[in-house]
């Protein structure tokens, strides 16, 4: 909760302090490609078909850090365009007395996420943009487990999809900062055993994951 406040007070603060950066805007560029670097607030909670292998009541979260590009299409009073993000995150669980627990395994880590989508929004001032956006998202977690004094690490790839809406505002010609909200849910999972083990065929789950982030970005 803490953290999720932090992130919030980050991106309140963002939020009062570009109207009168954008003031200095110009005329606002809402087109061409961009990049941007992330920092917010990752929550995930499992649950699976397998109920051996997930536990539903168990979450984790922590601090989501990336970078993302994009290439937008100003159509005057709507903005289209195409978005990929590379992101990680410090969420994770922890052993307890050495037990196999939190999501069925003894410690689980939130590793890469990779998603492409595309967004659409809609100027509300001649600096801000309202957007919805949606798309693919491929997530990696993971897993150790305890077992007769043994360690064994697994990988679980997730793939999944995400919605989200989000405001932008600009703080010059072609820089920007937003703060958005999206959900991902992961509906298809493999293990990968090891580094250099083998992978299972892919199998149903129901992964939730909820991230609240503030990004600044510049246009070229």
């Amino acid at each position: 909760m803490k953290k999720f406040l932090a992130i919030a007070a980050a991106g309140s603060a963002i939020a009062v302090a570009t109207p009168a950066l954008a003031q200095d805007s110009g005329d606002a560029v809402f087109t061409g490609p961009r990049v941007e670097a992330i920092i917010g607030y990752d929550k995930t909670k499992a649950g699976s078909s397998i109920d051996d292998i997930y536990d539903r009541n168990n979450s984790m979260d922590g601090l989501l850090y990336g970078v993302g590009i994009g290439y937008d299409v100003d159509l005057g009073g709507l903005v289209v365009g195409a978005e990929a993000e590379l992101s990680d995150s410090t969420a994770k669980t922890r052993f307890r007395h050495g037990e196999m627990e939190n999501f069925g395994y003894g410690r689980v880590k939130a590793g890469r996420d990779i998603y492409v989508g595309a967004r659409v929004g809609g100027k509300v001032a001649p600096s801000t943009l309202l957007y919805v956006k949606g798309g693919y998202t491929n997530a990696k977690l993971k897993a150790d487990a305890r077992y007769d004094d043994l360690d064994y690490g697994d990988n679980f790839k997730l793939d999944g999809w995400r919605v989200g809406a989000g405001v932008e505002q600009a703080i010059s010609r072609n820089a920007y900062a937003k703060v958005e909200y999206r959900y991902s849910n992961y509906e298809k999972a493999k293990f990968q055993f090891g580094p250099d083990g083998p992978t299972t065929h892919r199998f149903d789950v129901d992964t939730d994951r909820h991230q609240v982030v503030a990004a600044v970005g510049m246009r070229f």
